[in-house]
């Protein structure tokens, strides 16, 4: 009989890491910069809130694409793992749970949208509450979300360290110098996410931090995308 649970080559497995990596960069920086930036003013529950009124289609939008950046998370926490093992079985487990924590805490984080259109869509029963109070709760809502995330991101950033790690000492097997930028990304972002939380005038230094999350990140990260997706015939000839 033909054996059908024949493992699939490395190679498959870069693909799927490569392609979920892009397809998550893609879908995280429509809802980032979108959703999140263009509609949440800082402060002002009162502007956001319009914003979100005014655009909801958009902010829903926003919503389903970091569902969707979840599940390729976990996709993506499984074909890293299987393409790392060869290096280190443990680590490349360690680092595979790294991913999914941080994928769970962000949404336990993301289900604070799913109330937000209900605050805002004038049931009945919420006119007990003012206007005002209606979107300082919105806005509470949007500042759960983001702290959620930031302490996800810390796990993230351990997943990073981890993965870099290994394709540091993988002896060729991926690029070094991946590894080392995914390395300097993951200590960013800790500190970033430390920061966000020790630091009372945060926002005098917010650009700094960014940078020290961004640059290395982008790098590291669209790296190793484009690497196992262009270059990840060499993982199926070790």
């Amino acid at each position: 009989m033909i054996n059908r649970n024949t493992e699939a080559s490395p190679l498959y497995y870069a693909r799927v890491a490569g392609l979920g990596l892009l397809l998550m960069a893609v879908l995280a920086m429509f809802s980032n910069f979108s959703v999140l930036e263009g509609l949440i003013v800082p402060g002002d529950a009162a502007a956001t809130a319009s914003n979100i009124i005014a655009n909801e289609m958009l902010f829903r939008s926003g919503f389903i694409s970091f569902v969707i950046v979840l599940i390729l998370d976990v996709l993506v926490a499984w074909a890293l793992y299987v393409l790392l093992k060869p290096v280190n079985k443990n680590l490349a487990m360690l680092a595979a749970c790294f991913r999914l924590v941080y994928t769970a805490i962000f949404g336990i984080a993301l289900s604070n949208f799913l109330n937000v259109l209900p605050l805002l869509n004038g049931a009945e029963y919420l006119t007990v509450f003012t206007k005002e109070q209606l979107h300082a709760q919105v806005l509470l809502l949007i500042d759960a979300f983001n702290n959620g995330w930031l302490i996800g991101l810390v796990f993230f950033g351990f997943h990073l360290l981890v993965v870099g790690y290994l394709i540091v000492k993988s002896g060729g097997y991926l690029p070094r110098i991946i590894g080392i930028f995914l390395i300097i990304a993951s200590v960013g972002y800790v500190i970033d996410s430390t920061a966000h939380f020790l630091l009372p005038n945060y926002t005098d230094y917010k650009t700094i931090f960014v940078l020290i999350v961004a640059v290395p990140g982008v790098i590291g990260e669209l790296s190793l995308a484009f690497w196992l997706l262009i270059k990840g015939i060499k993982v199926q000839q070790r």
